[in-house]
């Protein structure tokens, strides 16, 4: 009887010890530049330090370009964009260059599927 108590105190302490696993899903970021130069785009998790696409690079919309940005986050994790003209970091939407600022309405929460199309304009 013991044995039998101690298995199961064994497995409900093995059980609490096990973090629950995070959940992906799959976004698209829908973005047209309709300003007359360049733009840079860098999509930051307010959760965690995560930015995407990563390792010092951006996405890159040329004036006029419209670019489906598909990303992997966990799901419920808020995400901001943050877009400025190439080479103008003073320039810029949403969260900015480095997740800087703040904005009313340029984050999204990761459930699957894509963004309404965000146009970047003048």
């Amino acid at each position: 009887m013991v044995r039998n108590g101690i298995l199961k105190w064994l497995a409900l302490g093995l059980g609490l010890a096990v973090a629950a696993p995070a959940f992906s899903a799959d976004v698209t970021f829908v973005m047209r530049n309709e300003h007359p130069n360049a733009v840079e785009v860098e999509l930051y998790s307010q959760e965690r330090e995560y930015v995407w696409p990563g390792d010092n690079q951006v996405f890159y919309l040329d004036d006029g370009e419209t670019k489906q940005i598909p990303l992997s986050c966990e799901e419920g994790e808020t995400i901001c964009y943050g877009a400025w003209i190439s080479g103008d970091k003073q320039s810029y939407w949403g969260t900015g260059p480095d997740n800087a600022e703040t904005c009313d309405d340029c984050c999204y929460t990761c459930t699957g599927g894509e963004t309404e199309q965000i146009n970047l304009t003048e």
